[in-house]
């Protein structure tokens, strides 16, 4: 577990957390709006600013408390900031030597299958200066990793980048935090990052932590600040699997079965699936001559009324996740949906592109 309470004053800011606990393992995302204190928190988290105080511990092991506050590098903090901030002087092997040198004994290929892992090794005899800012943020996250760290911090790492360039990076991102297991501290104020990789979500406003939740409690509130203004969403977990004869590729689990039309060259998240709740229609039977492939049986879990006559429903699926419908209160009333019932959710395969 992180557990603390801390408080560091910045110019006329105050951060003020009060007490927060959340597991050290997944990824743990600060989210807020710009000067809501998600960096001055990541900044007292990891010790980086002296005048912060308080207690902390991480996973049983004090970093500080009233009186003592252990040193940044003694903590074994991995961090990838808005710009890379790498050594202009240096190669991308350079670069990576100069974390790995400075780490416990590893295997004598790390770098090697490192950079590998991140897609840059083409690119370890270029100089840093020469590379495009995707580029420079992979080569900056397996510097990261090659230091071996205990707790990986990433401040707003996609925001400077191109969609096509993000869309890789969160790929990558979802996959290395599953694989290496390592706890994550993720800023973004961006919902489709959190959607694409938060285990749970810390809600920050006016220099305080609002609330901590995972991030299916967090997309199950109908005010949600997660929703922007394309409504609604869900995130559904599951993997990719086979494409078949009429380019259809199937997602999902060994309960939940869809298939999704990719545009050419997608490069999806392969482990979540986000689904406008706008996109998802509702049929108290299973509709028979209908081209929507995806209809899926849910029980209808809850209810929420919303702005111009709609109303979001909350859908349990047969695997136990949450799927959200958004439907007109006519369709709610003329459907007589109610909590309890049985029912059929409906997802055009052309809709699943992400």
């Amino acid at each position: 577990m992180i557990e603390g309470n801390l408080t560091l004053k910045k110019g006329n800011f105050e951060l003020v957390s009060g007490a927060f606990t959340f597991p050290a393992q997944g990824v743990s995302v600060l989210f807020g709006r710009s000067g809501s204190g998600k960096s001055t928190l990541l900044r007292a988290i990891t010790g980086l600013d002296a005048d912060t105080r308080g207690q902390l511990t991480f996973k049983g092991e004090t970093w500080q408390n009233q009186a003592w506050r252990l040193p940044t590098p003694q903590r074994d903090i991995g961090f990838v900031f808005q710009e890379a901030a790498l050594f202009p002087h240096l190669s991308v092997r350079g670069n990576l030597n100069y974390a790995l040198q400075r780490a416990p004994a590893a295997p004598a290929d790390t770098l090697t299958k490192t950079a590998a892992r991140l897609g840059i090794d083409a690119l370890l005899d270029q100089t840093v200066t020469t590379l495009s800012g995707g580029e420079r943020q992979r080569v900056a996250i397996a510097r990261a990793l090659l230091s071996q760290p205990r707790l990986l911090c990433m401040d707003e790492p996609l925001s400077a980048l191109d969609w096509r360039a993000k869309a890789e990076l969160l790929a990558l991102i979802d996959g290395l935090a599953q694989e290496t297991g390592l706890p994550v501290l993720y800023i973004t104020h961006a919902p489709l990052e959190v959607e694409r990789l938060a285990s749970r979500v810390i809600f920050m406003a006016d220099g305080r932590i609002e609330r901590i939740e995972t991030l299916r409690d967090a997309l199950a509130r109908p005010d949600s600040p997660l929703f922007d203004e394309e409504g609604p969403v869900s995130v559904l977990q599951g993997s990719l699997q086979t494409t078949d004869a009429h380019g259809l590729t199937a997602f999902g689990n060994e309960t939940l079965q869809l298939r999704l039309s990719l545009p050419p060259g997608a490069n999806p998240s392969a482990s979540r699936l986000r689904v406008l709740a706008r996109n998802v229609s509702l049929a108290t039977v299973q509709p028979q001559g209908i081209s929507i492939l995806n209809q899926l049986p849910i029980t209808i879990a809850a209810l929420h009324p919303g702005a111009q006559g709609r109303f979001t429903v909350v859908c349990r699926l047969a695997d136990g996740q949450q799927l959200l419908a958004e439907i007109t209160a006519y369709s709610c009333q003329a459907l007589a949906l109610a909590p309890g019932m049985q029912a059929f959710a409906l997802i055009k395969s052309v809709a699943l592109m992400e």
